[in-house]
C-alpha cells in the first residue's frame, strides 16, 4: 500500500485504506471471533496498512479489548484511531454517553486501558450529541493533547456547519487544531458532497468515510442472494430499491468485467479518485483480501465518469443556484474563463 498525508494541517502519514474494526468482536451479534480478527489484522499489516479505527462502543468494548492484545509488539507502527460519545456498554446511561468534559475523560481512560497504550493517535467525537458546545468539546480535547493522551483530534457524524464552527474555534484561541473528519459516504451515499466534502477540502482536513461498500449492497453479493450485514445484522445499510440504486450496481458490475475485478474493488477504487480515506469493515480475512486488490487497480476516465453519472445526485440551494450560468457568469466580472480558479473550495 502507498501512504499519504491525512489532510493538509498534519504530517501523519497512513495507508490509503484504513482498517475499521467494528466486526472485531461478536458481542453485537455479529462480527468474528478472536482468531478470525487476527487474521485480518495480520494480512493488513502485512500488505503495508497502519492505520486501525475503532471506537468504544464497538461490540460493547470488545473490539479494544481484541486490539489491545493484537497490538502487542507492534504499537508503534500503527497509527491507532478510536471515539467517544455512545460509551462501552450494552445498556446506554446518561451518565457514561454524550460529548460532555466529564464523559470524554472517563472515556478515554477507559479505551486507554482496554488498548493497553498510554495514548491514542486519533481521537474521534462519534458523533454530535446535541446538547455539548463546541467550545466544551474543543477544550476538553486540548486538554488531553497536552497531556499526551491524544495526539490529533477528529470529529465523526457532525454537520459541516458544526465542525467548520469547532475547527475556527480551536484555531482562534489557539488550541490543538481539528486534523479530520469522518462522514459515510460511497457510491450509494453521496450526500456529503453537499457540505462535508467542501467543508473538509477547504479547511485542509482528512477525510475518512466509512461503510464505503454501502453495508455490503456495492459488492453485489445481495443480488447474488448471499448473506451479509442487510441480512443478517440489519444496522447501517443500503438496499437496492431505487432506479439510482440499480444504475449503480449495473455500472459498478458492468465495469468489474471490464478489468476483471469484483464490484468491492471497483467501488474502493472510484473512492480513490474522490480525495477521501475509505474505512473499510471486512468481517472475515477473504474479504480483507479481496478489498485490498482495489489498491491496485485504476479506472479510466470513461469508467469514472459512468460512476460518477450513476450515483449523481442534486445539491440543492444555493449549491445550485449558484452554479446556474446566469449567476456564475455574472460572480466571475463576466468571463469566468478569464479566472485561475482554485484547485481546492475556498472557506
Amino acid at each position: 500500500m502507498r501512504y499519504q498525508l491525512f489532510g493538509r494541517g498534519t504530517g501523519l502519514r497512513v495507508s490509503e485504506l484504513c482498517l475499521g474494526t467494528a466486526l472485531f468482536g461478536t458481542s453485537w451479534g455479529y462480527g468474528a471471533a478472536f482468531d478470525e480478527a487476527r487474521r485480518i489484522f495480520d494480512t493488513y499489516v502485512d500488505a503495508g496498512g497502519n492505520f486501525i479505527d475503532t471506537a468504544d462502543s464497538y461490540q460493547f468494548g470488545d473490539a479494544e479489548t481484541m486490539l489491545g492484545d493484537l497490538l502487542a509488539g507492534r504499537r508503534d507502527q500503527i497509527t491507532l484511531a478510536s471515539k467517544y460519545t455512545l460509551g462501552a456498554h450494552a445498556a446506554p446511561h446518561v451518565g457514561t454517553t454524550g460529548n460532555s468534559r466529564k464523559n470524554l475523560v472517563q472515556s478515554i481512560e477507559a479505551s486507554l486501558k482496554r488498548l493497553r497504550t498510554d495514548r491514542i493517535d486519533l481521537y474521534w467525537v462519534h458523533m454530535a450529541d446535541g446538547v455539548t458546545s463546541s467550545e466544551e468539546i474543543m477544550r476538553g480535547l486540548d486538554d488531553l493533547v497536552r497531556a499526551g493522551k491524544i495526539l490529533y483530534i477528529g470529529l465523526s457524524d457532525f454537520p459541516a456547519w458544526r465542525a467548520a464552527r469547532a475547527a475556527t474555534i480551536a484555531e482562534i484561541r489557539g488550541w490543538a487544531p481539528v486534523a479530520g473528519i469522518q462522514t459515510q459516504y460511497s457510491l450509494a451515499e453521496r450526500t456529503s458532497d453537499r457540505e462535508l466534502l467542501p467543508m473538509a477540502q477547504a479547511l485542509g482536513l482528512g477525510i475518512a468515510v466509512w461503510s464505503p461498500l454501502a453495508g455490503g449492497l456495492l459488492t453485489g453479493k445481495y443480488r447474488r442472494g448471499e448473506p451479509g450485514r442487510a441480512t443478517t445484522f440489519g444496522a447501517v445499510v443500503h438496499h437496492e430499491d431505487t432506479p439510482r440504486a440499480t444504475a449503480i450496481l449495473d455500472a459498478l458490475e458492468t465495469i468489474a468485467r471490464d478489468v476483471s475485478a469484483t464490484p468491492a474493488q471497483v467501488a474502493l477504487s472510484w473512492l480513490r479518485t474522490r480525495d477521501v480515506l475509505p474505512v473499510i469493515g471486512p468481517r472475515t480475512r477473504e474479504q480483507l483480501i479481496d478489498n485490498l486488490g482495489a489498491v491496485t487497480l485504476g479506472l479510466d476516465p470513461v469508467q469514472i465518469d459512468l460512476l460518477d453519472r450513476a450515483s449523481a445526485i442534486t445539491h440543492g440551494f444555493p449549491h445550485d443556484f449558484l452554479a446556474e450560468p446566469a449567476q456564475a457568469l455574472v460572480t466571475a466580472g463576466g468571463d469566468p474563463g478569464a479566472i485561475a480558479w482554485p484547485a481546492t473550495p475556498v472557506a
